[in-house]
């Protein structure tokens, strides 16, 4: 099975603590199609998806989950309607200035990938903060992709390694897989770099610009739930979901 749906949720299942995804990333989507259900604004729904955030993260940390990598933001939502992003730049002030504290005693540690240098000035303040005061956390790290495009990214990386070839530190012969994956945004979580498990919530299958080179060896889980309706028993199931599969990265098991 390639994905399911929000029921059932799997409650009572078992999960296998020695096959816990070492890194989790989720495509949250369907925020406006929840509020729109519920006759409300679509802001209301993103609003509703920062509490999912929180309950997700309290939960994944729990877990023994790694990195929990979120797609907050996209290269590509800029041409949503201006109002909309308006509110979605500052809905990380409101939620860095709410939630810091809490990662502070779960000691989740906070990371930001994108191009963050593009943001308004108050969502980079709220951002810089929320990563210094998490800085000496040593637990679950809290990766958010804010304006973050994978194509845009791996342009960024192949301009990187241009420029290291060009000033003589790499030569084109030594150009390899690690040299790219040292080039990406996902480079500081090392061993960690590339998601065990990617998680797209609303019921769509795509990827959207996310990750596509890390998600190379990814298991992939769609689930129906919207994402404010997303939470412990859903991540439970998809990790229920990814435990049933057999990675192989291509070769075979004897």
């Amino acid at each position: 099975m390639f994905s399911f749906g929000k029921k059932p949720q799997q409650d009572g299942v078992r999960l296998d603590p020695d096959r816990i995804p070492a890194h989790v990333a989720i495509i949250m989507d369907g925020n406006g199609r929840w509020a729109q259900q519920k006759h409300r604004p679509r802001v209301f729904g993103h609003r509703e998806g920062m509490e999912t955030v929180k309950r997700v993260t309290k939960y994944a940390s729990q877990l023994g989950i790694k990195v929990l990598t979120l797609y907050a933001f996209s290269t590509e939502n800029w041409k949503r309607p201006t109002g909309e992003v308006n509110y979605l730049m500052q809905l990380p002030v409101d939620f860095f200035d709410t939630f810091v504290p809490d990662l502070v005693k779960q000691n989740v540690r906070v990371q930001v990938m994108g191009y963050t240098q593009q943001l308004p000035e108050k969502t980079q303040k709220a951002v810089q903060d929320a990563i210094k005061a998490t800085e000496k956390n040593d637990g679950m790290i809290l990766n958010f992709a804010l304006n973050y495009g994978s194509r845009a990214e791996i342009v960024s990386a192949v301009k990187k390694i241009a420029l290291q070839v060009q000033a003589g530190q790499l030569s084109v012969d030594a150009i390899d897989e690690q040299s790219v994956a040292q080039a990406l945004m996902t480079a500081p979580l090392a061993q960690y770099s590339d998601p065990d498990l990617l998680i797209r919530t609303s019921g769509e299958e795509r990827l959207s610009n996310f990750l596509l080179w890390q998600l190379a060896y990814s298991e992939l889980v769609f689930t129906d739930a919207l994402w404010p309706d997303f939470g412990a028993a859903e991540l439970k199931a998809a990790i229920y979901t990814y435990q049933q599969r057999d990675r192989r990265f291509g070769g075979l098991k004897k």
